[in-house]
């Protein structure tokens, strides 16, 4: 399905996408799985339980290969061992060669096996099929089959290879089409300049001058395809032991190139498209007021997955291979398992990891009944304007900086962005780009990612400027629903006084009648629970210590900080939640967190490996022209 929105003839192809599965279709998800019913295959003929213990049997067996190749690689006489029975008529199971390079090829397909590559058990099955069928002709020989290793190693060998028959089914997840062709490409190209880099080294260290540039080239050849020495295909080569180094060196890096070719996640959906985004606008005109996160769901760098009847959405970006929701679905809550079911057969299918960010309570509930986990990861400020004052003691000092910086002479212009004249939006992109002083965007979960838009003409721009009426800090806020703002955007002038932001929030909180507005969110803050019970009296010493590490990283990333600025506002704490398949995607899943919020940035890839541009990969105005965004909460 491309960025269309939800016309009739979209919803059609969703519905016959959609029927005949359930909810949650194991089968796709991996080798833990339960396997769906379908008479038109023989191999469901099998018990469930032998498909599931056959796929985790292949699993299982490729961990423990890739373990013993490791612990081969730095056992030297285990090694020894291993490579001794795997030499003359004496052979090890498959896979199973003692060396770091085996070992990471036998780890790398384990990895790609758990998440269901079917490209992954096509090479296995493959591989394993030519190799028992070649130590099976083998068997014939009274000297190979005299050794009861080989018998071993034929069973073993055998095992898995049945094992991966068997579980077939678990293994669905599609790569890019263009796999297979970019794999050979990258290989051929590669090896091609490993030979011709290696060949010069060898040629410069002087050490082949008695050998024609044939022997130096089947020298380098034979060591790039299989790390060996080399020396018995070309007697007259004799190189020193960095210029080895080097051309293994190229040769593993060529190899992690392949595989990554061969292995590469396919892209993602088209982005949100003008159709789709259409289509979320009336959504959230319905309603926009159920999730304080909903009209970042407008994000141009999102994909979206509609529910069958069109009534729910979810938007969600593919990076690195996992598919990053934020928020909640967008839309009807008792349609939201529409637009989740295939969403999440969306992710079984490519192998990708599913995730939610920033999911409500409510959202993280309903994630949970379609079997993704739920952590909470912090908590939400949300200002009540008509419950907000600045008397008593717990806001003396807020109350006193917001009075000091009102002596200073500052004062606080509130606008809709459809009351500001082309010119003037364009003056204040200039200084938000230049406020933000050359780094780079940050959000996702929780920015628009751009700043001005004639769409987004419903949004609140809170200008603060000095006595002079010089403009000194910005923020912008989305649309909440019909009576509610959320925080999208602050800026401010590094060399101005302190306390502008907070001057600007507390004067739109109590100037909130002009737009009628009720309630306010504000920034996020990161383990806030975590801050406020470790510093009560009577805290283990489990959270004391969770406490001080988040204090100790709150001096580059500003988790403590962030917290405190907000708690100044005695908001009201919505916590939000992560939800997640399984414990071992986490670590995946905040790389990805991270490389979408703008926190890390993702290494450049050789531009042979670069996709090509997909429509709506930038932010667009409304005459399809590329616009920045600079949007970041």
């Amino acid at each position: 399905m491309g960025p269309l929105g939800p016309p009739a003839a979209r919803r059609d192809v969703v519905r016959r996408d959609t029927a005949g599965h359930d909810a949650v279709d194991p089968a796709d998800a991996g080798p833990d799985a339960v396997c769906p019913a379908d008479a038109a295959s023989p191999q469901r003929r099998l018990p469930a339980r032998v498909r599931r213990g056959g796929a985790a049997f292949a699993v299982a067996y490729l961990r423990a290969t890739a373990f013993l190749n490791l612990l081969a690689g730095v056992w030297a006489s285990f090694g020894q061992s291993v490579r001794r029975h795997d030499a003359e008529v004496l052979y090890t199971p498959y896979l199973l060669t003692a060396g770091f390079a085996s070992g990471l090829f036998a780890a790398f397909l384990a990895v790609t096996m758990r998440r269901g590559k079917r490209a992954a058990w096509i090479l296995n099955v493959s591989l394993s099929g030519v190799f028992v069928l070649a130590l099976g002709l083998a068997m014939a020989f009274p000297e190979v089959r005299g050794h009861p290793q080989n018998w071993v190693s034929l069973a073993v060998s055998a095992l898995f290879l049945l094992a991966l028959l068997a579980g077939r089914d678990a293994f669905r997840a599609r790569g890019d089409r263009s796999n297979p062709a970019l794999a050979c490409g990258v290989a051929l190209a590669g090896t091609a300049v490993c030979v011709a880099v290696g060949t010069a080294l060898v040629t410069a260290t002087g050490a082949a001058r008695g050998a024609t540039l044939d022997d130096r080239v089947a020298y380098t050849l034979t060591r790039v395809i299989s790390l060996s020495s080399g020396e018995g295909s070309s007697p007259g080569v004799t190189t020193p032991g960095w210029v080895n180094v080097v051309i293994n060196g190229m040769s593993a890096l060529l190899f992690l190139l392949v595989l990554y070719a061969a292995f590469r996640a396919p892209r993602g959906r088209e982005l949100l498209g003008p159709r789709d985004e259409t289509a979320l606008r009336a959504l959230l005109e319905r309603h926009g007021g159920r999730d304080s996160l909903g009209y970042f769901a407008l994000r141009r760098d999102k994909s979206v997955m509609w529910s069958p009847t069109a009534k729910a959405a979810i938007a969600y970006r593919v990076v690195g291979g996992v598919t990053l929701a934020s928020g909640d679905p967008i839309g009807d809550p008792e349609a939201w398992p529409g637009a989740i079911e295939p969403w999440l057969r969306e992710a079984r299918e490519h192998g990708w990891t599913p995730a939610v960010m920033g999911a409500s309570e409510e959202g993280g509930t309903i994630y949970a009944r379609h079997g993704l986990d739920a952590l909470e990861i912090g908590d939400e400020a949300i200002v009540e304007t008509a419950a907000f004052h600045l008397d008593g003691r717990a806001m003396r000092t807020v109350r006193q900086a917001y009075h000091r910086v009102r002596r200073s002479g500052y004062t606080v212009t509130i606008r809709r962005h459809e009351d500001i004249t082309e010119d003037e939006m364009a003056a204040v992109l200039e200084r938000a780009d230049r406020w933000r002083g050359g780094e780079g965007e940050r959000g996702f979960s929780m920015a628009l990612g751009r700043l001005g838009d004639p769409a987004d003409g419903r949004c609140v721009l809170v200008e603060c400027r000095d006595a002079h009426g010089a403009p000194r800090a910005l923020l912008s806020f989305v649309p909440w629903g019909e009576d509610g703002l959320s925080l999208d955007l602050m800026r401010r002038e590094r060399a101005c006084d302190n306390g502008l932001i907070e001057f600007a929030v507390i004067e739109l909180v109590l100037r909130s009648g002009e737009l009628g507005v009720a309630r306010l969110s504000l920034n996020f803050a990161m383990f806030r629970s975590v801050f406020e019970r470790g510093a009560r009296l009577g805290a283990g010493p489990v959270l004391r210590l969770w406490r001080s590490l988040l204090t100790f990283f709150s001096r580059w990333w500003q988790i403590e900080s962030l917290y405190r600025a907000n708690a100044k506002y005695r908001p009201a704490w919505q916590p939000r939640y992560l939800c997640f398949r399984k414990s071992s995607d986490l670590p995946r899943i905040g790389l990805a967190g991270a490389r979408a919020e703008g926190f890390l940035a993702a290494p450049r890839l050789p531009v042979p490996l670069r996709r090509a541009g997909r429509p709506g990969a930038r932010d667009r105005d409304g005459d399809g022209n590329a616009s920045l965004p600079v949007g970041v909460r």
